[in-house]
């Protein structure tokens, strides 16, 4: 008999989920793997599944009121001890018998840069630095919690991005943890740019450094390009027994060389260990999810049937909630941003009008990934944004983010001159929801994309959307059917190609109002359900090992 059959005639499975976000708790989100984790334990319950979730802290998360002290544990790292307290929080998925629970694990040393911090900002000259210190006390932290019972039997460590990766690496290496060597290990990866590259030895935050009594083993720890470094993300890939990507197409992307001469992001330097482990068919693409709502399909019945008028009134209303929203920020503030100011008075004048020809929307962190082409220069002193407004007069964009320093200043600069732009400098889940369900077409220009929720939003409230032809963009949103495609050979081309793409389809929402319709109620009726990727996850992650 089989270990998954011995399981199933004595238990159920049980998977331990160690991730560094879950937007199920207030403060712990920063990114997609946030969303992820606030809809995938729950899923992967009702499919049968006992899932334990653990996060660290970050000197705030163990202080809810529904968090129970339940151990001190001596951690064993760098040259001595440190003490981390561990807390079951009840209630995080509901209160049905089967919900995910969920502990927290505090030290101090899990709030390095603030309390509430989930991420750090480290200078050039020591990337990750402060970060991979953090997360490699919780991955031991973790597995001193996994040895004193305080999670249950369970049967599946499933690990995510490169925080968690420090547990299979001990679980490797630390005869202290050998009684998890022959547990299954999944590994997901959510953003493969991002791997916690640290040195071996020779620096604070260092391999030597957290765990000095281990030695050096290049074959499980070496970055391929930096061989004096430790790569987290690689080590995770290396030992796990199922790797697994959030959509298919970025499965397949991975296991190529990055091109940057033609803005290509493949396997980010671990192509050659990803082609690998897709050759021992241990590498698999799943689909992330989105949670549903009748909500959104009342309000594109509401749209699709509204006269002028009315259409006109959605309108006014959706402006005049993000005038107030602004001016809520606005008062709330010390000093008053004038990004703030200008999209506080552009609401406000807007909520005043008439709907525009076009509306045009975009939702996203401002960070090279997601708005590089945007801010590509198509002409002398022209970003693609900025033609982008010239060229549609009768358009309006509302552009919703922050980010990378740069990128932002790029956007002020663009909406200071372009009358038709609304840029946000600022994120809200309100802000968001507005952008998702008031625009005709979604933006979603990213350099590459494992998965994207953003483009499920959009087409879940009727809006097409107008994508990057990479990633999960790709399994998401079909060309011509439900959305549109583009791509280049170039930073430069993509930007000239997705001008074009939003000409043609500016151009047919004008000239073939049928079609136009067609494609955004085809859009609508597209589900990325959390149930299917569940089941998925189960007999392809789980019950295969």
């Amino acid at each position: 008999m089989s270990s998954a059959e011995d399981r199933g005639h004595s238990r159920r499975l049980h998977v331990l989920f160690v991730a560094a976000e879950s937007d199920a708790l207030p403060g712990a989100k920063v990114g997609g793997i946030g969303d992820v984790m606030r809809d995938l334990p729950p899923a992967i319950a009702d499919s049968g599944v006992d899932v334990t979730v653990v996060l660290p802290s970050y000197g705030v998360l163990h202080k809810a009121a529904q968090a129970t002290h339940v151990a001190s544990l001596p951690v064993r790292f760098g040259h001595g001890q440190m003490l981390v307290d561990a807390y079951r929080l009840s209630g995080v998925y509901g209160a049905s018998p089967g919900a995910p629970q969920t502990y927290i694990l505090h030290s101090e040393h899990f709030s390095p840069c603030g309390v509430g911090r989930v991420y750090c900002d480290d200078p050039a000259d020591a990337p990750f630095a402060t970060d991979a210190t953090k997360y490699a006390l919780f991955g031991a932290a973790v597995l001193e919690a996994a040895s004193a019972g305080h999670f249950g039997t369970f049967d599946v460590f499933h690990l995510h991005d490169w925080h968690a990766a420090f547990v299979s690496v001990l679980v490797a290496m630390d005869p202290r943890y050998r009684a998890f060597f022959d547990r299954r290990r999944v590994y997901s990866i959510h953003n493969l740019a991002l791997q916690g590259v640290r040195p071996f030895d020779g620096h604070v935050s260092s391999f030597s450094s957290w765990f000095p009594w281990l030695p050096n083993r290049p074959a499980i720890l070496a970055d391929p390009r930096w061989t004096d470094c430790v790569n987290p993300m690689a080590a995770g890939i290396r030992l796990a027994h199922r790797v697994h990507t959030v959509s298919p197409t970025y499965a397949r992307e991975v296991v190529q060389s990055n091109d940057p001469n033609r803005g290509f992001h493949g396997g980010e330097g671990l192509e050659q260990d990803l082609a690998r482990i897709a050759d021992e068919g241990r590498l698999l693409g799943i689909l992330n999810g989105v949670e549903y709502t009748e909500s959104s399909d009342k309000d594109l019945r509401a749209r699709d049937t509204a006269s002028r008028s009315h259409r006109d009134a959605f309108w006014q209303q959706w402006m005049t909630t993000v005038a107030s929203t602004l001016e809520r920020a606005i008062g709330a503030s010390e000093q008053v941003r004038s990004v703030d100011w200008l999209a506080h008075q552009r609401a406000l004048k807007w909520s005043q009008e008439a709907r525009p020809r076009h509306v045009l929307t975009s939702v996203g962190r401002l960070v090279q990934q997601k708005a590089s082409i945007l801010a590509a220069d198509v002409e002398p002193a022209c970003t693609a944004l900025e033609k982008l407004l010239r060229q549609h007069e009768d358009a309006v964009l509302i552009l919703v983010g922050t980010g990378d320093k740069a990128l932002e200043t790029v956007c002020r600069q663009v909406a200071s001159r372009c009358p038709n732009l609304l840029f946000i400098n600022r994120y809200s889940a309100e802000l968001a929801a507005i952008a998702y369900s008031s625009g005709d077409l979604f933006l979603m220009p990213s350099s590459f994309e494992p998965c994207g929720i953003s483009q499920m939003m959009a087409m879940t409230h009727g809006q097409p959307c107008l994508v990057h032809a990479v990633g999960g963009l790709v399994d998401t949103v079909q060309d011509g059917t439900d959305g549109f495609h583009f791509s280049g050979t170039s930073l430069e081309s993509q930007a000239q190609a997705m001008l074009h793409q939003l000409d043609a389809a500016l151009k047919m929402k004008h000239s073939d109002a049928k079609r136009w319709q067609t494609i955004c109620n085809t859009a609508a009726s597209r589900r990325f359900d959390w149930s299917t990727a569940a089941t998925r996850y189960r007999q392809e992650l789980y019950d295969s090992l």
